[in-house]
């Protein structure tokens, strides 16, 4: 029987062969994406909070910090390269893309047509004296 590895995401081979694999490079890539989220996410706060950033740049500044922090959970924690070995991994991730925007846009387009059609509050109300 073969040997499960935990510190590797399915379909991902190591290019280090196991016997000579260190037990802590699991930990340290861990460690880096976690050290790398915490400071996205601080700077995040720091944007939302301040002065010292021009205010209608802030939200293009979260933006950009928001992707970046999203690019550190893909690659340290689910381990989505683009490696070879990983095609179902990016398949996956780009099948669950298209369905958020589709449920997005689905729920926008909705909304916009219910605002249009939707009787206006002093119409009602005319309506209603009329009785």
């Amino acid at each position: 029987m073969t040997e499960m590895r935990w510190d590797v995401a399915p379909g991902d081979r190591p290019t280090i062969p196991a016997s000579e694999q260190r037990a802590s490079s699991g930990f340290v890539v861990y460690t880096i994406g976690l050290l790398l989220a915490v400071i996205l996410t601080v700077t995040s706060f720091w944007v939302a909070n301040t002065s010292a950033i021009w205010p209608p740049g802030a939200p293009a500044g979260l933006a950009v910090l928001a992707i970046a922090q999203m690019g550190v959970h893909l690659v340290f924690f689910l381990h989505i390269t683009t490696g070879p070995d990983s095609t179902n991994n990016v398949l996956a991730l780009a099948f669950g893309v298209l369905i958020v925007f589709l449920v997005l846009a689905g729920s926008l387009v909705i909304m916009a047509d219910l605002n249009q059609n939707m009787m206006p509050h002093t119409e009602m109300m005319n309506l209603q004296m009329q009785r």
